[in-house]
């Protein structure tokens, strides 16, 4: 007899249409559940594409005009930033941002806990990625509710029929992820202050930045507005890193000093998120696995389920691929540029443990990468940069960095 199992299958051609079907719509949160109740309309609302795409349109265009105005001051800081109040107000922005991230981090833990199944249980692995996939239903590993693109009706494998009730708990859905994600997503145009105080102080945001930031309100669109499972990914770790850059960002603002090593380690984590977030996304739209169901006359037998259902979940999981592509390209980019340069410093200093040398020049080439991709995402200001530049001889120099189109000391060429 066969078992649950998973593995790895082809998507459905069907489920890469562009522009993905409009069905199903997001289901609005429980209303009782959490902290506050999120009216309905508003919910709706602002999961209409118009919004996130007029306010990454008008921010891109103001940053632009600001960078413009910056230079035409010779990089002046405007008045308001010498200001107390200017310096209360990132003070606050940060700790609001640390504060709020964390709990939407622990939020988001919280509802993992209560949705994940453990593969110990009788039905195994399958089990515990049919709890990651499926959104919406009962517990149970034949109990989730799917939605079938051809008839436009909601169904499950033990019978339930009828759309899923937005009160049922048991699916990551319900216990979190439509609460506390769709405040993330809104907390991304909040975001974009990062950019202003940038500007104030008389700085350039970075192309980098402004992609940055209007990319991540689409990502996080799409993967709410379509209900896409991997948009917990997203939510529950970009907060969790976020929760750690806010932090240093107040401490910054008082002037303590952090140690390296968490410096390093907080960067190291802010560029690990792009690559293991955009692998564990794609890695979706491969997933199947065997459910047991029951056949009259026929005793059990095994049917194929797909981790995707929807063009529309697809459509987000790939947005976010793409989105973070070019981040990626130029992590890699800048190792391979300040490798290059570090392996020839080696060989005119004329080391002879070539072994030893090649993993000391990766992990180095890794860091100038990362704060040259770091530098270039979140501005000039003290407040946007955690690793500060490296006081080796063998850092890289700005003819390399401008390979990439970035100087030598990760600010942007404008």
């Amino acid at each position: 007899m066969a078992t649950p199992i998973v593995f790895a299958s082809y998507p459905a051609a069907n489920l890469f249409r562009f522009p993905p079907h409009s069905d199903p719509q997001p289901i609005p949160p429980p209303r009782s559940e959490f902290l506050f109740t999120i009216p309905d309309n508003w919910y709706t609302a602002a999961l209409d594409p118009k919004v996130p795409i007029t306010i990454a349109a008008v921010y891109a265009v103001t940053a632009k005009a600001l960078n413009a105005y910056n230079k035409s001051t010779g990089k002046k800081p405007w008045a308001i930033s010498k200001t107390k109040a200017f310096h209360a107000f990132v003070v606050l922005h940060n700790i609001f941002l640390a504060v709020y991230s964390a709990w939407t981090w622990y939020g988001m833990l919280r509802a993992l806990q209560n949705t994940i199944v453990s593969p110990n249980g009788p039905d195994g692995w399958a089990a515990t990625v049919d709890s990651f996939c499926k959104m919406s239903g009962p517990a149970g590993l034949r109990n989730a509710q799917t939605y079938d693109l051809p008839s436009g009706t909601w169904s499950s494998l033990s019978g339930i029929t009828g759309s899923p009730s937005r009160e049922q708990s048991g699916r990551l859905w319900n216990n979190g992820l439509a609460f506390y994600g769709w405040l993330f997503y809104i907390s991304k145009f909040y975001e974009v202050f990062d950019t202003l105080i940038i500007l104030a102080k008389g700085k350039f945001s970075s192309t980098l930045q402004t992609y940055h930031h209007a990319g991540a309100m689409m990502a996080m669109w799409a993967g709410m507005r379509y209900m896409s499972v991997p948009i917990w990914i997203f939510v529950f770790f970009n907060s969790a890193i976020h929760s750690l850059m806010y932090t240093y960002y107040t401490a910054t603002a008082f002037n303590i000093r952090v140690p390296t090593l968490v410096k390093r380690s907080l960067t190291s984590l802010q560029i690990s998120q792009f690559i293991i977030g955009a692998s564990a996304a794609m890695v979706h739209s491969f997933i199947s696995y065997l459910v047991p169901v029951q056949v009259a006359g026929s005793g059990t037998k095994y049917q194929k389920v797909d981790c995707i259902d929807t063009s529309g979940q697809t459509f987000a999981i790939w947005l976010n691929v793409l989105y973070l592509a070019p981040l990626t390209y130029l992590f890699v980019s800048f190792f391979i540029a300040s490798y290059i340069r570090r392996s020839k410093a080696e060989v005119v200093r004329g080391k002879t443990d070539r072994r030893r040398s090649n993993v000391v020049l990766a992990e180095k080439a890794s860091w100038d990468a990362a704060r040259g991709l770091e530098r270039e995402m979140y501005g000039e200001s003290n407040e946007g940069a955690i690793i500060e530049d490296s006081d080796e001889p063998n850092s890289p120099t700005e003819a390399q960095f401008q390979m990439n189109g970035v100087k030598s000391n990760g600010k942007a060429k404008h």
